[in-house]
């Protein structure tokens, strides 16, 4: 017992640090330091200003937390949508081709996506689609297919084939099998997958950056690096601020999502 809390221990040591990294970047959000102190001499709010006040020069906040929760939604349906029902495809049917196909998917999501980025520029303004939310959650949804397909493949192939073929014996259509019988097998991965592509989503940058560069389209990570970009206003306590609030959700995702991460590989009822 003792040796099982080894571990366990030195691990809370150890992130001790970490800790009061972040508790010190929560206070100095807060207060009112004088440079290079550690110790703060007032409380104020004006550090969360661009809460209520937009920042010269920049987008409204809240109208870029909304352009990054559609960013990151809407690319996680199509993420899930198209996934689930690839991968059902290529692990249930003789398609033609089947390994090319998931060998060239594995290919494409090692392929460096910055190398893409003047074809995509080029195609985004030849179909009207530049400087748009819809051009860059097309370009990011497709990029994270590749991995989804791969992940998703591996759950439907520890799927039971006869509970399916149970199933269509007694009279059900084969989308109506994957849709009742075998998504519910995968729970756990579908979520562990909608997780992981919300969160490359929310933190995407270069996309957003090169490909939907204007303030009405503008996500968080593209206005914190704005901020940090402006050398004549540079104020370090607002861009933590900011940079908090940008990372507010994803614990928030973590603390609500956790016990599904935990059970991803716990089987297909769990979670």
């Amino acid at each position: 017992m003792r040796s099982a809390k080894l571990p366990f221990v030195i691990l809370s040591i150890l992130s001790v640090p970490l800790a009061l990294m972040y508790l010190y970047l929560l206070i100095d959000t807060f207060t009112i330091s004088e440079p290079g102190s550690l110790m703060p001499r007032g409380f104020t709010l004006e550090h969360w200003r661009f809460l209520w006040q937009d920042l010269p020069g920049r987008a409204n906040i809240w109208q870029v937390t909304l352009n990054t929760i559609i960013f990151a939604t809407i690319t996680t349906t199509l993420v899930l949508l198209l996934s689930s029902s690839a991968a059902y495809a290529l692990s249930r049917l003789n398609i033609p081709g089947r390994r090319i196909l998931l060998g060239g998917a594995m290919v494409l999501h090692a392929f460096p996506s910055v190398t893409l980025l003047i074809a995509i520029f080029l195609i985004l303004q030849y179909v009207g689609l530049y400087d748009t939310i819809a051009g860059v959650v097309i370009i990011k949804a497709s990029l994270e297919l590749p991995l989804g397909i791969w992940i998703l493949k591996g759950f439907y192939d520890t799927v039971p084939w006869e509970i399916e073929m149970a199933a269509i014996q007694d009279g059900a259509s084969r989308f109506y099998t994957w849709r009742k019988i075998v998504l519910p097998q995968i729970k756990p991965a579908l979520a562990a997958l909608a997780i992981f592509s919300f969160l490359a989503s929310w933190s995407e940058y270069i996309l957003p950056q090169v490909l939907a560069p204007g303030n009405h389209a503008q996500v968080l990570s593209v206005y914190l690096a704005g901020l940090i970009a402006d050398d004549s206003h540079f104020d370090m306590a607002l861009f933590k601020s900011v940079g908090l609030f940008y990372v507010l959700p994803v614990f928030a995702l973590f603390l609500i999502f956790q016990k599904q991460l935990m059970n991803m590989y716990g089987g297909g009822t769990k979670g």
